[in-house]
């Protein structure tokens, strides 16, 4: 039997979400790197099932209520899944939700949605990261749920799918 690999992703309001697809949308055709949906990965690559995680979930997305946070820095870097990033500073509200599901990850948090995967020619890259950061900068990013996915470092991601998600409290 295969393993699932899930990951929990913080996942912005739906108008935050539709601007971020367009600007991975808009870098994925400038430079032909991969799609994906804009998120913040709370923890990534774990195996245990969807039922237990959605437990988990529904415990944490009911001591936080949706909220926003400013973009830091639009940054880079040589990793393939934080080449191109949008940063945020590790909140209270993101500190709680790190905690309650990924207490081991907390010390490395470093949260971040990321807006390109893959390796780009560096001038360019540089580039891109200064024309988002001017359209980010100081933007506040709502986030408004979390979401279970059927994705990891090993699902090729064009397969990588939302299975259920619990919102935040509502404010």
């Amino acid at each position: 039997m295969t393993v699932r690999i899930h990951s929990l992703w913080l996942m912005p309001a739906p108008a935050d979400e539709a601007m971020l697809a367009g600007i991975i949308g808009e870098l994925s055709g400038r430079f032909g790197t991969p799609l994906f949906a804009p998120h913040l990965t709370l923890q990534g690559d774990t195996e245990t099932t969807p039922e237990l995680l959605r437990q988990a979930i529904t415990a944490a997305t009911g001591a936080v209520e949706a909220f926003a946070e400013p973009v830091s820095a639009v940054e880079g870097s040589d990793a393939y899944f934080r080449s191109f990033y949008a940063r945020f500073a590790v909140s209270p509200a993101l500190a709680k939700l790190k905690q309650s599901l990924d207490p081991d990850g907390f010390a490395s948090f470093m949260p971040h949605v990321s807006l390109l995967y893959g390796e780009v020619e560096a001038g360019a890259k540089a580039a891109a990261i200064a024309e988002i950061n001017a359209r980010l900068d100081g933007r506040a990013i709502r986030f408004d749920r979390v979401g279970i996915v059927t994705s990891g470092q090993d699902v090729p991601i064009a397969n990588w799918q939302v299975v259920a998600s619990v919102a935040l409290r509502s404010a």
